[in-house]
């Protein structure tokens, strides 16, 4: 029997008040140890990232719907590299525009000789450096970085975006689950000492359109592919390629903490274009509700 947009939105309301319920518990954990040991602290960012595919869980089973829909099958394979391989792109995209423009140097000579000493490189060229770390942090580091993510991405993507399509267009589908997506990061962007180089307000404006073009892309590929895995690919890639690699790759000369990073303006603007990119294919998703018709 098809399901009622009542049936739809009393799911997704669930999931949310579940998922806020117990995403309140590692806000206060990660805020009231600012400043202890990271050792420790990172096990409650690892809590707060399962939150939402906890919630979706818990909300399977609550409603009677299938866990098996949240989409664990690997799908094509081709959807899992491009998934890899965007954040890549629109990183590679904005943190160009940054070094050429001046806005930001490249490199940051304290990162190299950073990856020097862990790596025990001691007496090789600062580009063979470059090279290998990069090689290194972007093919091992994604197999961690997608255990942290995958969390996230079974309530974002394997929840909420596929029962916000069975109710409404692509459209509001990308904008609702990206909306939701940047507030509940907003607890700790204003009460975690994180990235305070720039004015609060600044830094939730540039995160926010941020969030919102790459859920554009989120969405897309994983109504397109019908797996979660995209997500948590897309999720993985690029927290590695911006946080772990091209941030820290940047040097500082002067004003570049307002373009850089996920609290910059050089990767919000380019989010929006690559998010567009992707609206402008919302007839390539197949039919989902009036997702893929709208």
């Amino acid at each position: 029997m098809e399901e009622t947009n009542k049936i739809i939105w009393k799911r997704i309301l669930i999931f949310l008040l579940i998922n806020f319920g117990l995403s309140a518990v590692f806000y206060y954990l990660l805020i009231s140890t600012t400043g202890s040991g990271a050792s420790g602290r990172i096990n409650y960012v690892l809590g707060l990232m399962w939150c939402p595919g906890v919630a979706a869980l818990i909300t399977c089973k609550l409603c009677g719907k299938s866990i098996s829909e949240l989409g664990w099958g690997w799908g094509k394979t081709k959807y899992q590299i491009a998934s890899y391989l965007i954040p890549l792109a629109y990183a590679l995209v904005a943190y160009l525009a940054v070094w050429l423009s001046g806005l930001g140097g490249f490199y940051n000579p304290e990162f190299v000789q950073s990856a020097v000493q862990d790596f025990r490189w001691e007496g090789l060229p600062a580009g063979l450096v470059l090279f290998l770390m990069v090689i290194l942090t972007g093919t091992l580091g994604i197999i961690r970085n997608t255990g942290f993510a995958l969390g996230e991405e079974i309530g974002w993507r394997g929840f909420l975006v596929p029962e916000l399509a069975k109710a409404t267009s692509f459209t509001t589908t990308a904008l609702l689950s990206g909306t939701v997506w940047a507030m509940w990061h907003y607890p700790l962007l204003l009460f975690l000492k994180y990235n305070t180089y720039t004015p609060t307000w600044y830094r939730l404006f540039c995160f926010t359109v941020m969030v919102l073009g790459m859920s554009f892309i989120f969405a897309w590929m994983r109504l397109k592919s019908g797996n979660l895995w995209t997500g948590a690919f897309l999720h993985a890639s690029h927290n590695l390629f911006v946080q772990e690699i091209f941030t820290p790759l940047t040097a500082d000369t002067g004003k570049t903490k307002y373009f850089i990073d996920e609290f910059g303006a050089a990767l919000a603007i380019v989010s929006i274009i690559a998010g567009y990119i992707f609206w402008r294919m919302r007839d390539r998703l197949p039919a989902t509700g009036p997702a893929a018709t709208a």
